[in-house]
Parts: structure tokens; sequence; C-alpha cells
């Protein structure tokens, strides 16, 4: 027998592969859809995350800012009490400089030098004085420069040729000088004591630029 089909099996077929293509659509949709919904609440979790741990740093650096300006505050705290101290130290210190600076200027002012008139100003100290020539000038600057650690810096201000009488008919030729020192503190002098070596090559450079000026600067 033969069977004839007279339904429309072509559209039959085609309505089927439409409705798995339609199936297949939809399923991808759903499918992509949940993807991105997983990647979205992904990026969310991340962000919440790094928002959170956003807040934690920014607490902690608030906390680091506060530590900072009080370790600011403490330092100089320190800072003014050293000050503070240096300061009274030097002030117990500067008690027995005028024992120093007499003691020092009488034991190395060489014969034929007198001392008219010494100032001292914190730490500078101005002589005024009379000397039998400019050699004993130069030996007085050598031996502040050189031989104690109580005095730095001589400097040679003024040098003028001038006369003495000794008695009517005796009149020396002497030399009238201006010269300024640095009166050293204790505590340098002792650490300028402690390298002996080094402060003396020092000075004696000094001494020598020193000795060099009578003969330029003498006034007639």
């Amino acid at each position: 027998m033969i069977l004839i089909n007279l339904l429309p099996h072509r559209e039959a077929a085609r309505k089927r592969r439409r409705d798995v293509f339609n199936v297949s659509l939809a399923a991808s949709a759903i499918f992509g859809g949940l993807i991105a919904g997983a990647v979205f609440l992904w990026y969310q979790a991340a962000i919440s995350v790094q928002q959170g741990t956003n807040l934690t740093l920014e607490s902690e650096i608030k906390k680091l800012e506060g530590q900072i300006k009080e370790i600011s505050g403490l330092e100089g705290e320190i800072t003014a009490l050293r000050a503070r101290q240096q300061a009274v130290e030097d002030l117990q210190s500067d008690r027995n400089l005028p024992v120093h600076l007499l003691t020092e200027i009488v034991n190395q002012l060489p014969d034929g030098v007198y001392v008219s008139k010494m100032v001292q100003l914190d730490q500078s100290v101005t002589i005024n004085g009379v000397a039998q020539s400019q050699e004993r000038v130069s030996e007085l600057l050598r031996n502040l420069a050189t031989k104690t650690p109580w005095f730095t810096k001589p400097e040679l201000v003024e040098i003028v040729t001038g006369t003495v009488a000794l008695t009517p008919k005796d009149l020396r030729r002497v030399s009238n000088f201006t010269m300024r020192i640095r009166l050293v503190r204790a505590s340098e002098a002792e650490k300028a004591s402690a390298k002996p070596g080094a402060a003396a090559s020092a000075a004696v450079v000094n001494a020598a630029g020193s000795a060099a000026l009578p003969s330029a600067v003498e006034k007639k």
C-alpha cells in the first residue's frame, strides 16, 4: 500500500527548526545574562572590598598624620630643651671667661708689650696697647694664635707709630696697636685641647697671615 502524506511537512519541519533556534537563542541570552550578572556581582564585590580598604587606609593615614604632628611637637620641645640646656651650660662656663681672659693675656704677653685698654663684647675682645716694636706685636699675635686654646682668630685692626717720653730728653719710638680676638667658650676650648695637632697647624697658618699685617697697615 502506498501512503501519501498530504500534510504540510515542510512547514512543520521549518516550524520545528524555528522553535529550536528560538529556544537556543533564549538559552544563550539567559546564559549570557547569568555570566554578565556574575561578572557584575564580582566587580561590585571587588569595588566594595577596595572601598573598604581605602577607608581603612584613610583612617590609618589620619592616625599617622596625628602621630607625626605629635612627633613634630615633641621634636620642637626637645630642640627647645636642648637650646635651654646649652644656654645654661654656656652661662655656667662663661662665668670663668674673664678669669681665663686675664690669665691668658698675662701669660701670652711678650716683653715690651703693654695693654692699655681691653673691651669684651660677648665673645669678641678688643685690645689696645703699646709695643716697643712691630715685631713685639707680631709675637703677641703668634702667641694668641698658637699657644692658648682660649683665643682664636686674632686680628690686627690697626698699628700706629708714636713716641713715648720717658724723660724730657728721652723719647722712645713705640707702636700703638689695636687687635681683636675671639674668646673661646670652655666646651670649645676642651675640644681644641683634645686635638692639639690640628689646632696648632691651623693656628700657625693664621699667625703667619696675621704677622704680615703690621707693615701693611702702619700709619705715620
